[in-house]
């Protein structure tokens, strides 16, 4: 490893272009597409919208930009910090650009997956599943916790690596503006794209509870890792997807919505008999019990797949 870095005002660190917000500059566009979707939801009968739901995801998404204004310079200031200690200099040339979109998406990958196995991760991104429907606006239900929850931690490696902060906060962004238009029921399968690119089918099947279909397809734009990886799981016609989590909330107050997870961890800990219980709450998958008498994504999955070999077996 390199020896410290002291200044930031180098070449390798400076984009040779102004990046806009990307974010920012896609809002106008997230608005008149969801328009154009509830229109067409309404004339086709094609898809869902339910006015309260939709209601709390638009607050969500609000106190998501609110929460990244006031906290983001933390997670930028951990990339400037790991950047000083970086391997290499890769500096803002095309093929580094290009090694950079994958490498932030294959980030994105692992991050997402984690924070549907590790409790601690899931008390924020769970947020963004709590929806019953599937439509843009859930595209918007983002959390107010993710930088406190540590989840920028996930794209330090690329920092590390030499790869500029501002090229992986670029292409992160970019990501989540690709990510907003597959939650849609509206489109179905397309083709050849659905061997690499993450497509609303895809995606339906990832905020979907049926057992079937639980803990798959963690994709941000390139759906190869999950074929890589033994995560991806095609959508079955016979079986349309049932959207939210497996303890539905049964609630549209954005606030119960942003910390019920974290509320429930702090329940747990406090009712915990030892370390080993307290961390397995915090740190265990999501529905880990001492006595595994709750449901995780896993036992759900076995009982499943146990009921499916069960059936297939014919009846003497």
């Amino acid at each position: 490893m390199t020896a410290p870095v002291t200044s930031l005002s180098m070449p390798a660190y400076q984009p040779p272009f102004d990046i806009p917000p990307i974010i920012t500059y896609a809002v106008p566009a997230f608005v008149l597409l969801i328009l154009i979707e509830m229109i067409v939801v309404k004339v086709t009968k094609r898809g869902r919208y339910e006015m309260r739901d939709s209601a709390t995801s638009l607050a969500m998404g609000l106190g998501n930009r609110v929460m990244g204004i006031a906290f983001g310079g933390l997670a930028f200031a951990a990339y400037l910090g790991a950047y000083q200690f970086r391997l290499f200099d890769l500096g803002w040339t095309w093929p580094v650009m290009v090694a950079c979109f994958f490498a932030e998406d294959l980030a994105y990958y692992a991050f997402h997956r984690i924070a549907h196995e590790r409790r601690f991760f899931w008390a924020s991104h769970v947020v963004h599943h709590t929806s019953q429907h599937y439509n843009l606006t859930t595209a918007l239900r983002q959390t107010w916790t993710g930088t406190l929850g540590l989840n920028f931690i996930f794209w330090l490696p690329l920092v590390l690596i030499g790869f500029p902060p501002l090229m992986v906060l670029m292409f992160s962004a970019i990501s989540l503006v690709y990510q907003f238009w597959i939650h849609t029921e509206l489109i179905g399968r397309m083709g050849p794209l659905e061997w690499v690119l993450n497509t609303p089918s895809h995606h339906r099947v990832h905020h979907a509870t049926n057992a079937k279909y639980l803990d798959a397809n963690y994709a941000g734009v390139l759906i190869i890792w999950d074929r890589l990886f033994g995560t991806f799981v095609s959508e079955d016609d016979k079986e349309k997807p049932r959207y939210g989590i497996i303890s539905q909330l049964g609630t549209f107050n954005p606030f119960r919505v942003a910390v019920h997870e974290w509320v429930g961890i702090w329940r747990d800990v406090r009712g915990a008999k030892s370390l080993r219980e307290a961390l397995g709450y915090v740190f265990g998958p999501p529905g880990w019990s001492p006595d595994g008498s709750r449901k995780t994504s896993r036992s759900i999955k076995q009982a499943w797949a146990a009921q499916q070999q069960s059936a297939a077996v014919p009846a003497e």
